[in-house]
């Protein structure tokens, strides 16, 4: 029995990106940025399971810092990963990890108000059929559906907002714009902004009253394709199964999956769980827990990332035992979000990779396309892809 499952605990970084010094929060540049680090240092962090896979070394090797409180010895295989395409964000991460670096810089749009140009603001409207749009400016989701929910429900224009990300986020109430209509519309102007190079276009349905509102799990993300076949492709292609879970379908487009699973990260444990006991011999599982950058990276919250890094450390020790002997687990991150950091945006940062079913072995400095290389060897398919297997 072989099998691989890669879970990516979205914004998880570990800081000592060597081009931290380019990428920037607001006029703060990322350097010293260290998601897990800080947050060790400002609260008590209880991961017993990822430190005893190695998590506490990877810091150390990544930031030349230790993180308070992760000092085990590894008993699985560690190492720490450095990204070469020119974003941090989550197409970037993802598909470098599944072995495309992104061969292009990403367009980001400015922070004025208004962000959009105007003949992107036209299109918009002709696709949403309205004679405007609400919010053109780089905003936090829930604050602007707070600020715009009003106006959106009186006049039924669409909340269209950015931020540091290569994306264009658009909010509607499910009921009062519809949920079909608002998927429609981020479907017919993804190619717009694909065209100029944005990675994402993403729905943000909501529902409520003012004061009230809330975002449902309706997201869909309509990302830009790769230029090139990732290991999705490559098992897909080989004749195994590719089950996708979370975002995962949403970054690649739905390319070389099989097989799709979504839900909040409590839902998709579940799903992990369950496709540990269904997934065929020599199948794919690549996963996306996405609320640590979501709901408490973006919101700066230390201890609610804390808490739900607590969480997934308490699901991956049940996990571990039902590996089956030849299987193949990888937890490793796509980017960093430190919850200490000024602005709220992602930072450029290093990302673990915590490897069970190797053994003990030090990986030392890799990149993040030898993820994908190592998968294809775990799962002896034809790979043409980047990177260098650590197995």
């Amino acid at each position: 029995m072989a099998r691989a499952f890669l879970i990516v605990i979205d914004s998880v970084g570990i800081g000592g990106a060597p081009d931290a010094d380019q990428f920037f929060n607001g006029t703060l540049p990322d350097t010293g940025a260290n998601t897990l680090g800080h947050i060790a240092a400002a609260v008590d962090l209880e991961v017993p399971a990822m430190d005893a896979l190695g998590l506490g070394a990877a810091v150390k090797l990544a930031s030349g810092t230790a993180a308070a409180g992760l000092d085990a010895v590894p008993t699985g295989a560690w190492g720490a990963a450095t990204e070469v395409s020119r974003g941090k964000d989550t197409p970037s991460g993802h598909w470098e990890l599944a072995g495309v670096p992104v061969p292009w810089d990403w367009h980001t749009f400015p922070d004025t108000d208004p962000a959009f140009p105007p003949e992107l603001t036209a299109q918009i409207c002709a696709a949403a059929g309205t004679e405007g749009i609400l919010g053109n400016r780089h905003a936090s989701g829930t604050v602007v559906i707070e600020q715009e929910g009003a106006a959106h429900l009186k006049t039924g224009w669409p909340i269209c907002y950015t931020s540091a990300d290569s994306v264009l986020q658009i909010a509607a109430h499910e009921e009062a714009f519809g949920l079909e209509r608002l998927l429609k519309l981020c479907k017919d102007i993804a190619p717009i902004l694909h065209d100029m190079k944005v990675g994402r276009v993403i729905a943000r349905p909501f529902t409520g009253d003012v004061g009230h509102f809330k975002r449902t799990a309706h997201r869909k993300d309509f990302a830009i394709a790769t230029p090139a076949p990732t290991i999705c492709d490559y098992v897909h292609d080989a004749g195994r199964k590719v089950y996708a879970v979370g975002k995962i379908g949403d970054i690649f487009s739905m390319r070389g999956i099989d097989d799709l699973r979504k839900g909040r990260d409590v839902d998709l444990m579940r799903h992990i769980n369950d496709l540990v006991e269904e997934a065929e011999d020599r199948s794919f599982v690549f996963a996306n827990l996405v609320e640590f950058d979501s709901e408490y990276g973006h919101r700066r919250d230390p201890a609610g990332y804390a808490g739900h890094l607590a969480w997934f450390d308490h699901e991956l020790a049940a996990l571990l035992p039902k590996m089956r002997s030849g299987d193949l687990l990888i937890v490793s991150a796509d980017h960093g979000n430190d919850p200490t950091w000024s602005g709220t945006d992602h930072t450029r940062e290093r990302v673990p990779v915590l490897v069970h079913g190797i053994g003990s072995k030090a990986l030392g400095h890799l990149s993040f396309t030898d993820v994908a290389a190592s998968i294809a060897e775990h799962l002896d398919v034809p790979y043409a892809g980047q990177g260098k297997s650590f197995l």
